[in-house]
């Protein structure tokens, strides 16, 4: 069975992006419908042929996480029956990551049953960005292709620091500052939070040097923005000249974006691996990674190495 067609489909967590990714490898997406039956169960039709077809299935699991997963489940399973000749979930944001290791007792590891899921329910490899953890690409029992989205944000931050230093809001975070430091040529500095319970953190002190500087605070993604407002307060405190931030996943629960605004970071900026609230503050700017994905979904389609594009 040949798989000479390239077909994008997309539930609705990100419609925008699906188009944008549809418009950039020079096709249209298919037609389906995903509503809900009177009780809120999931209803779901692809309205064009698929037999043979190459599917891209894009679909986030951004809030609200419980419907999206289940529609990017429905739609894969659609796709199967519907005899694709292969299927790939292209998920820009993957849900249920925080839970990656069994860290105290009684507890799940959501992360390896939400990929369970995704591969039982008939999905042949994975396409995603920036995973809360990188070794969920473990958890997964077939092909995962991650990539990251420094390349994006790195484009925007170029030209507008001056004397930049990379601070990473956490020790979790160091891979990826020193990532950005290496492109921008950079020094890094990392701000020594330790939890003390579920609902109380105390940042201690800074490792580094932010004084006169230009910080950019890295992250893979908000979502209250608490731990982010006391990172931008810590970096000020150490007298950096300007305070900039760059996240890829933007998810913005409750009053992210005011917390955020309210803090005085100079620039707020997030990929759209989610859909961001419209319109954003004067200082926070989205950039998009549809041009990222269309390049991996193209060499994907055409059987050719995308390592390229793993660059972190």
């Amino acid at each position: 069975m040949t798989r000479d067609q390239i077909s994008i489909l997309h539930g609705n967590a990100h419609p925008k992006l699906a188009q944008a990714i549809a418009e950039g490898l020079g096709v249209e997406t298919k037609r389906a419908t995903v509503g809900r039956f009177p009780d809120g169960e999931i209803d779901v039709k692809v309205l064009d042929d698929l037999r043979g077809s190459d599917v891209f299935i894009v679909q986030p699991t951004s809030p609200p996480v419980n419907d999206h997963l289940m529609e990017l489940l429905l739609l894969i399973d659609t796709c199967v029956r519907a005899s694709a000749g292969r299927i790939t979930a292209v998920i820009p944001y993957y849900g249920y990551a925080r839970k990656d290791r069994k860290d105290e007792g009684r507890v799940p590891i959501s992360a390896k049953l939400a990929a369970n899921m995704i591969s039982t329910a008939g999905a042949d490899r994975v396409l995603t960005i920036d995973l809360h953890a990188a070794q969920i690409q473990g958890f997964f029992d077939i092909p995962v292709d991650h990539l990251y989205a420094k390349s994006v944000l790195v484009d925007h931050f170029a030209k507008a620091l001056e004397e930049p230093v990379i601070v990473a809001p956490d020790m979790g975070g160091l891979k990826r500052a020193r990532a950005y430091a290496e492109t921008l040529g950079s020094q890094v500095a990392i701000i020594d939070k330790r939890r003390l319970a579920a609902d109380k953190v105390d940042w201690e002190h800074m490792i580094g040097e932010v004084e006169g500087k230009d910080a950019l605070l890295v992250d893979d993604m908000i979502t209250t923005g608490g731990s982010m407002v006391q990172a931008i307060r810590i970096v000020r405190e150490h007298g950096a000249r300007k305070i900039f931030v760059g996240v890829t996943h933007g998810v913005f629960c409750k009053d992210a974006v005011q917390k955020l605004e309210a803090s005085g970071a100079d620039g707020v900026v997030v990929t759209d691996t989610v859909p961001y609230p419209a319109p954003f503050p004067e200082r926070f700017h989205s950039r998009s990674v549809a041009p990222l994905l269309a390049r991996a979904i193209d060499a994907i389609h055409h059987s050719k190495s995308v390592s390229a594009l793993f660059e972190d």
